[in-house]
């Protein structure tokens, strides 16, 4: 038996709908079901009645719910308490962070800490397939440090009393696309005209929930070619020529200046957003408190500020 499987079964049993569920395990709809066969035959009992819609849970499926959420909870407290007990021991700083920071923020960042003679371990906890699933690990302590993109588009559901933060720099995801022969951008933004080949984040993700009020607002003839969740995996398609992506301006730094990308839209369609670095408000263990004064002494700005102004937001 597979934790994998328990955790389907709790989507599955909430949802009531095997695309929903696939959609939210980050799974094929075929695969989802392999998985609740396999546990099934596992149990040796049927957990769901197939023949009505939406699907519905049987007797024996509402008995072994409860165990379900038991066995899980049981397996993730083990894990905490153990990778705990060894950051405690060795000292690591453990951050949650998106896929973008990880890859142009956090190293140059870390850096310049250790430049002012500070020197720290750090690693990066295991990514989850969705912007909230980052945030739960530092709502669920199993992370020292959250660092995040923020804009008032996308709540982070973060209790302020609980949780600190600094903001450590600003920085915008801004349309880009291949140029055409005189250099101007072959997948434009325009509100009429041919359908614009959009390179999409989906509604899992942070960029793709902070795109919703913008694109709503000012809508756009937008065809959805190509989904990812990692603004590296739309710079590529990107590149490639197949739509326009909005990706944040240290990602794609370089290609503007080759000239292999050019902004694709003026600055009302750039998404203005803040890097900010959370943690809990209570006194931690020693490294996290050395960790969080390297930062104030490094005169980073310090958070609680005004609430960032949309450009051409309503």
């Amino acid at each position: 038996m597979e934790l994998k499987w328990l955790e389907d079964f709790l989507s599955l049993a909430a949802t009531q709908s095997f695309s929903r569920s696939a959609h939210e395990r980050n799974v094929t709809q075929s695969g989802l079901s392999r998985r609740i066969r396999q546990l099934e035959n596992w149990l040796c009992v049927p957990l769901f009645d197939r023949s009505t819609y939406p699907v519905r849970v049987t007797a024996e499926g509402k008995a072994f719910l409860p165990k379900a959420k038991e066995m899980i909870a049981l397996v993730q407290n083990a894990r905490r308490d153990l990778r705990h007990q060894h950051a405690v021991t060795a000292e690591v700083l453990t951050f949650a962070t998106l896929n973008t920071l990880a890859l142009t923020f956090f190293p140059g960042w870390i850096r310049r800490l250790e430049g002012r003679g500070h020197l720290f371990k750090t690693r990066f906890g295991d990514q989850r397939s969705s912007f909230a699933g980052n945030v739960a690990l530092l709502l669920d302590g199993e992370s020292d440090f959250l660092l995040t993109y923020a804009h008032p588009n996308v709540p982070l559901y973060i209790d302020p009393e609980r949780f600190a933060y600094r903001c450590l720099g600003t920085e915008a995801a801004i349309p880009v696309s291949i140029p055409d022969a005189q250099g101007n951008p072959v997948h434009a933004l325009h509100p009429s005209g041919p359908p614009i080949s959009y390179l999409s984040y989906g509604a899992c993700s942070f960029f793709g929930r902070g795109l919703i009020k913008l694109l709503a607002e000012r809508p756009l003839p937008l065809t959805t070619v190509y989904e990812n969740a990692m603004s590296a995996g739309l710079k590529a398609m990107a590149l490639a020529g197949c739509g326009v992506g909005w990706i944040p301006e240290s990602l794609v730094t370089n290609e503007l200046q080759s000239g292999q990308l050019v902004i694709a839209g003026d600055p009302s369609w750039h998404l203005p957003t803040e890097i900010r670095l959370y943690r809990a408000s209570a006194r931690c263990r020693p490294a996290v408190e050395r960790f969080w004064a390297a930062i104030d002494d490094a005169d980073q700005r310090i958070g609680n500020r005004p609430p960032l102004q949309l450009v051409g937001a309503a």
